[in-house]
């Protein structure tokens, strides 16, 4: 299984520090933060990463490279103007193939196990379009995003009722993006489609997680790594 990670972002609340050095790259505990990633997709037998960049994309490249001292072979996916995760994924597709693919966002900090992942659309078959990763509701959306249903299905979430938080880590299928046209749009709406024909399911992840998107959240990733 194929693996991509979204690195297109420009960081903008980690000014100062994201003038200079692409969000993927910001250290967190002295190593950038694509990287925790990176291992832990070798880890769970992924062998093939693409990444797509736009800020400061050279940095990435030169530092990561093939990506051959991580066990993993990586290839980009450079965009010229940022073409929000649901563009970005779809000029990517030729690189991905036509099977489904791990998704993981650049700029969040995670214990969850891509293992669980890639072991499990290794081992049967994938029938929807998509398969979510959620967790509780942190502080910056209380409202959530979709409601996990018992049968495993997601819905997109209601007033008054349950509700969780996209975590930034999914399975997708190509076919999510079969009427798509290239340019700049959002992965959400495509995935609120699918829920409605009932292609999309999800799990919890009720390890950690935190979406480095502030210097606050990334002295928090910072905390956790060093309570380990």
């Amino acid at each position: 299984m194929k693996a991509m990670i979204l690195a297109a972002g420009k960081g903008e609340r980690l000014r100062p520090l994201t003038l200079h050095t692409p969000k993927p790259l910001v250290p967190v505990a002295g190593v950038p933060l694509i990287e925790y990633h990176l291992r832990a997709l070798a880890a769970a037998g992924v062998t093939e990463v693409v990444i797509n960049h736009a800020w400061l994309g050279a940095q990435i490249e030169a530092y990561l490279g093939d990506g051959a001292r991580f066990g993993l072979h990586i290839v980009y996916s450079p965009e010229g103007e940022p073409l929000e995760t649901g563009g970005g994924i779809l000029r990517a597709l030729p690189l991905l193939g036509e099977q489904p693919f791990i998704l993981v966002n650049g700029d969040i900090f995670t214990d969850y196990s891509f293992t669980n992942l890639a072991l499990a659309q290794l081992g049967r078959p994938f029938l929807g379009l998509a398969h979510l990763v959620l967790l509780d509701n942190p502080a910056h959306n209380p409202q959530g995003d979709f409601t996990l249903l018992a049968d495993g299905q997601l819905t997109n979430a209601e007033p008054g009722q349950p509700s969780l938080t996209y975590s930034g880590i999914a399975v997708l299928s190509p076919q999510l993006f079969a009427d798509c046209q290239p340019g700049a749009f959002k992965l959400a709406p495509l995935l609120r489609r699918a829920m409605g024909q009932g292609l999309v399911s999800g799990e919890r992840h009720a390890g950690s997680w935190i979406d480095v998107g502030s210097y606050e959240r990334l002295a928090q990733a910072e905390s956790l790594v060093a309570s380990r």
